[in-house]
């Protein structure tokens, strides 16, 4: 073996050693291990934070049954986590979710250290202590429900900041896998690739170097893992129609305006008030340098933040898209908002001080908020689901007409539809209001998709009208009514759920 082959591994190990023993990360990554834990510790309190938890875990269990993604099994989202609760499921078991809590500390961590090696590299070694920590504090700062499910947005984080940093430090290839994998967890992380294309293009300006072999790199890195999951993991169609063609009028507007508006004002404020300290003086130096006034400076400015401003608007615009501005999708903002407040921090004579001591007292409001978060819809979910387990026995097949697919896992019982929600028949969401709601809105071919499923599984022994007073009723829907009028019969009523069981059964 040549001396050449031989000194690289002793030039890594050489390089390694010294990163311990310079004491940085090993001081600094069970610090954050340990924030993260506390931070999200109440994610345990709850066997279900979200509806998006429970349609992940029945189709984790839907796929362990032999369904196939895309075909038997659908959702409009990508397939890496779904893929993901099945293998924890596989491992530790279907009865709980604590597994993927667990997963989810871990992604939160993930982010931390990328955001504390992108802020160290701009700003020196206390700015990316702050910039893990702070960004750990703020991961919270928001409905509960929203930031201690270990949904899309959580894992989809990790990927993107990873997609910053190696566009960062010119490695186009990586990068573009980076959004790739991103964008696999959900569709909305392939925003990312607007950073990553501005840095691309500013490198290009500064340093003459030709732009085409980089593009094809990150082009090359983004498509290969797409198309890997798409055309062998996957069915091609099916990938295509539910990840990328077939969400159209679930993204369209709606008429429901005001609560649109509402919700995306609130959920701003709240997030907002979460990273209030290292936002304030971001707008002061803002304010500053509007009025052409010097900036009190710690230090240098080492660099432009365009970069980061590029990362939040795109971010802001994959917040945007579908108008529905649920609380958990604001995750996407926070780690360039997180690093804009630690820049500006660190370039001003702004002490960290007082910017830690709020975002501390701001979490633990947030904390205890999660611990104490009212469980009234749990509750109820968990009675019908009780109630359903006691109406049918393993082999049987339930039906939920409404938004709530958690009630199959808690009750154990398997879909009669890979119909997993009352939107895909009727195209219901959430703040959408009732236009353009009704059999004939609904997923192309999915009402003769799902007579062939009752025709050929047979009648779901029991049927769970969890639609309250929303605009799909089953007395607004003829064949859901017409089938229930036909078929079944009341057996209970828990709250505005009513559960119906097949006559005579």
């Amino acid at each position: 073996m040549s001396n050449t082959a031989t000194s690289r591994p002793r030039a890594f190990a050489d390089r390694l050693h010294g990163h311990v023993r310079a004491g940085y990360w090993t001081r600094l990554v069970p610090l954050l291990a340990v924030l993260a834990t506390v931070t999200h510790l109440p994610s345990f309190l709850r066997p279900v934070w979200s509806p998006d938890e429970g349609y992940l875990a029945t189709q984790a269990r839907m796929l362990a049954d032999g369904g196939v993604l895309y075909d038997t099994v659908v959702d409009r989202k990508p397939p890496l986590l779904p893929w993901l609760y099945e293998a924890c499921f596989a491992l530790f078991g279907s009865v709980s979710l604590w597994p993927l809590r667990a997963l989810a500390i871990g992604a939160h961590l993930t982010t931390a250290v990328l955001l504390a090696s992108i802020a160290r590299g701009r700003w020196g070694d206390r700015a990316g202590r702050y910039a893990g920590a702070l960004y750990l504090l703020v991961s919270i700062g928001l409905s509960p429900e929203d930031t201690q499910a270990a949904t899309f947005e959580v894992f989809m984080l990790p990927a993107m900041v990873l997609a910053f940093r190696y566009a960062e430090r010119r490695r186009w290839l990586a990068a573009g896998i980076a959004v790739a994998l991103c964008s696999l967890t959900k569709q909305t992380g392939g925003a990312v690739m607007l950073p990553v294309l501005w840095m691309l293009l500013q490198d290009t300006r500064r340093r003459g170097v030709p732009w085409p072999q980089a593009l094809a790199k990150i082009g090359f890195g983004f498509a290969l893992p797409i198309a890997l999951v798409a055309a062998i993991l996957t069915k091609p169609k099916g990938f295509l129609f539910w990840v990328v063609t077939g969400s159209g009028d679930y993204a369209g507007l709606g008429n429901n305006w005001p609560q649109m508006l509402g919700r995306a004002l609130g959920n701003s404020a709240i997030l907002m008030s979460a990273a209030l300290a290292f936002l304030l003086p971001h707008a002061h130096r803002l304010w500053l340098r509007r009025r052409r006034r010097p900036l009190p400076a710690r230090g240098p400015e080492r660099g432009s933040t365009a970069d980061l401003w590029v990362w939040l608007l795109s971010s802001a615009i994959a917040v945007s898209v579908g108008f529905h501005f649920f609380g958990h999708y604001y995750l996407q903002l926070m780690p360039p908002l997180v690093l804009l407040g630690v820049g500006a921090v660190a370039t001003s004579a702004v002490p960290w001080r007082p910017v830690a001591a709020y975002s501390a007292l701001a979490s633990t409001s947030f904390l205890a908020l999660a611990v104490f978060w009212p469980g009234q819809r749990l509750t109820q979910t968990t009675e019908v689901a009780t109630a359903v387990a006691a109406q049918t026995t393993p082999k049987d097949t339930v039906l939920v007409w409404g938004m709530h697919p958690e009630l199959y896992w808690l009750a154990d019982r398997r879909p009669a539809s890979r119909y997993l929600t009352a939107g895909f028949l009727t195209n219901f969401s959430g703040g959408k209001g009732g236009e353009k709601v009704g059999e004939e809105y609904s997923v192309s071919d999915a009402w003769q998709t799902f007579d062939t499923e009752i025709t050929t599984n047979g009648l779901p022994r029991v049927f769970v009208d969890d639609s309250g007073t929303a605009p799909y009723q089953p007395d607004k829907v003829p064949r859901i009514a017409s089938l229930l009028d036909t078929y079944y019969e009341v057996v209970g009523v828990t709250g505005d759920t009513v559960i119906y069981r097949l006559k005579g059964k």
